[in-house]
């Protein structure tokens, strides 16, 4: 197989070097790019000093502007799969080759889920995750147990509509809508780290916003969108 890790980085000066270094000394049947999304610290000096594969964005795009230059990387350069990974090592590469391996019975997209096995707890922090997870299965039929989930697995399938159409950013929204058009999309259980350092791309304001923009997208807005021809 042929896989491109895509792993958007904003000032992630304090974990990016480990993230690296586990993949390319213990995974390195897979290949990687890191898309410095005009980070402010020295993600991108520390990615040049070690050889690291970097795109460096000259300025600060946000998370799907990121994540379509890598995925643009990825279909431009002829990959098989493409997956979306974090850069603070909250995912765990070990995961990748069960996602792998669901990918390949038939899918279009696999999500590295925590819930799929493992009770999803009440807390404060899961109740944006189980509104949109309602809202999907509410217009699509199809239960996603971790939509908000950002580890992803692509295939070639949909690698070329992601690197080509601007609205196809690395959302549950997009996930719901390509279910609706027929995507067919897994999940495995994965587990994942607790961010330890570095900057999310989400705050407790920007969380809160963005829930509520996903539940308008999937519950309204998807409602009125096409899906180009591929």
């Amino acid at each position: 197989m042929k896989l491109l890790l895509i792993i958007p980085a904003y000032n992630e000066e304090e974990c990016i070097e480990n993230v690296i270094n586990n993949i390319t000394k213990n995974y390195s049947q897979f290949d990687y790019v890191v898309v410095n999304d005009g980070s402010k610290d020295r993600t991108s000096e520390i990615c040049h000093e070690n050889g690291y594969n970097i795109i460096d964005l000259p300025v600060n795009l946000g998370l799907a502007g990121a994540f379509q230059t890598g995925m643009k990387y990825a279909y431009y350069n002829n990959y098989d799969y493409a997956i979306q990974f974090d850069a603070d090592g909250q995912h765990r590469p070990e995961y990748i080759e069960k996602m792998y391996k669901e990918i390949l019975k038939g899918y279009d997209i696999v999500i590295g889920s925590r819930f799929v096995t493992e009770k999803k707890p009440f807390t404060a922090r899961m109740i944006g995750n189980r509104l949109i997870s309602w809202g999907i299965k509410v217009t699509t039929g199809k239960r996603i147990t971790d939509p908000t989930s950002g580890m992803r697995l692509f295939g070639r399938s949909v690698l070329k509509e992601f690197a080509n159409n601007i609205n196809y950013g690395p959302e549950p929204d997009t996930i719901s809508f390509l279910i609706k058009k027929g995507c067919k999309v897994s999940e495995v259980q994965v587990s994942m780290n607790e961010r330890e350092t570095g900057e999310s791309y989400l705050n407790v304001t920007k969380s809160i916003i963005y829930m509520l923009r996903m539940m308008i997208s999937i519950l309204i807005m998807q409602n009125f969108r096409e899906r180009p021809k591929r």
